[in-house]
């Protein structure tokens, strides 16, 4: 039976790969299978499942359709044409811009980081963004989220059950290595695509109000999380409080909510997974994990390594943090960019032009061994100092 689930569940991710286009149609009639299976072939309760895990699918998508909006308010607010201007030429501004969605991730969710890199890199690059660009945009929202207990869900989950803000932040190591790997290639990848940027004479005017109402819906999403664990509740909260202000597209609701379901469905049948244990937990097992994490849900992961302890937690943060930037759809990043650029939606595209970004994650990791050694909790593996056979 676990083979059969597996299976579904392979098939389901094959069948997006291949056939990108449909991939809302797999992932749906991927996870009617799967429910249908677990149900029918094993004692298994789904009502009980999905009542523990409705809170969390909720959360998730109202945060995929309320940083829709908030793409939209920023887009039009006139910040992205001033950031065309002040962005340095070339390179070096190409960079410059995945810095900036790093440093915005490490403190906001690495939806809202994604979505503001690309609808700026939209102007930047006047619409001609390179698939390798974008997958950099979405590696680096979920880099700069690894080390930051504020910056992504697995890392909040891990604040949640008792692990200090200081014990995530050495991921900080191999986000930064990651991004100076995967940073450097992307950004010559966008301007050998799109030399020329965008840098209009006149800009056109400053739209205060859509500025101000994009800050407090990022604000209040932080706070939302802190005080409820429901950073959606805040987004949304806010969006409503503003639409006297200025109103928001609410037409784009439903292609957002086409990305959305596409995520859930995949999020779900992930947790139907009949995934009881890890294996043991080592810098092998974390770094295996981070490559499932580019097609497996990271929050069963994240619960499941929780459980079992032993885990130097800063590795298992940028590990299940920075591995679902390795495919579209790993990631909800990912899943919200590519509904802004749908030619992105193709597995092939984005593993042969964002190679890149799986490169980093074995450099970036290698240097965390290197440099820092595998310091497991107490009660986990013992302490190891890899060789430089360990560099991958």
């Amino acid at each position: 039976m676990t083979f059969l689930l597996f299976g579904l569940f392979a098939l389901t991710l094959l069948g997006i790969a291949v056939l990108h286009r449909f991939a809302l149609h797999f992932a749906l009639i991927g996870l009617c299978l799967v429910a249908v299976a677990r149900v029918g072939f094993t004692r298994f309760d789904l009502a009980h499942h999905l009542a523990h895990e409705w809170e969390g699918l909720l959360n998730l998508g109202g945060l995929l359709l309320g940083f829709a909006l908030l793409a939209d308010h920023f887009e039009h607010s006139g910040v992205p044409q001033r950031m065309a201007r002040a962005l340095p030429m070339g390179t070096r501004g190409a960079f410059l811009l995945l810095v900036l969605v790093f440093a915005l991730s490490t403190v906001l969710d690495n939806i809202a980081a994604a979505l503001v890199g690309g609808s700026t890199a939209a102007v930047v690059f006047r619409g001609k963004v390179h698939v390798g660009y974008l997958a950099a945009i979405v590696a680096a929202s979920n880099a700069g989220g690894a080390p930051s207990v504020l910056g992504d869900t697995t890392t909040t989950m891990m604040w949640l059950s008792g692990k200090g803000p200081w014990e995530v932040a050495h991921a900080a190591v191999g986000s930064v290595v990651a991004l100076l790997v995967f940073g450097g290639f992307a950004a010559r990848q966008q301007c050998a695509f799109q030399p020329e940027r965008a840098a209009p004479r006149e800009l056109p005017p400053l739209d205060g109000a859509r500025l101000a109402i994009v800050v407090a819906i990022l604000v209040g999403a932080v706070v939302a999380n802190l005080q409820t664990g429901y950073p959606a509740l805040g987004v949304w909260a806010t969006l409503l409080l503003a639409t006297p202000l200025r109103s928001p597209h609410w037409s784009l609701l439903p292609g957002a909510a086409k990305g959305m379901a596409f995520l859930l469905a995949l999020v779900v049948s992930a947790s139907l997974m009949p995934v009881e244990s890890l294996p043991a937990a080592s810098s092998a097992t974390t770094f295996a994990l981070g490559v499932v994490s580019s097609c497996f849900d990271n929050i069963p992961l994240t619960k499941l390594a929780l459980t079992q302890g032993g885990y130097d937690w800063g590795f298992l943060a940028f590990a299940v943090g920075y591995g679902g930037s390795m495919l579209w759809f790993g990631s909800s990043a990912g899943v919200a960019l590519t509904a802004l650029f749908p030619s992105a939606k193709s597995t092939g595209g984005w593993l042969r032009h964002g190679w890149h970004v799986p490169v980093a994650y074995a450099v970036a990791f290698a240097v965390m061994l290197w440099t820092l050694g595998w310091h497991p909790e107490h009660g986990g593996a013992a302490k190891t100092h890899p060789p430089a056979a360990h560099t991958r």
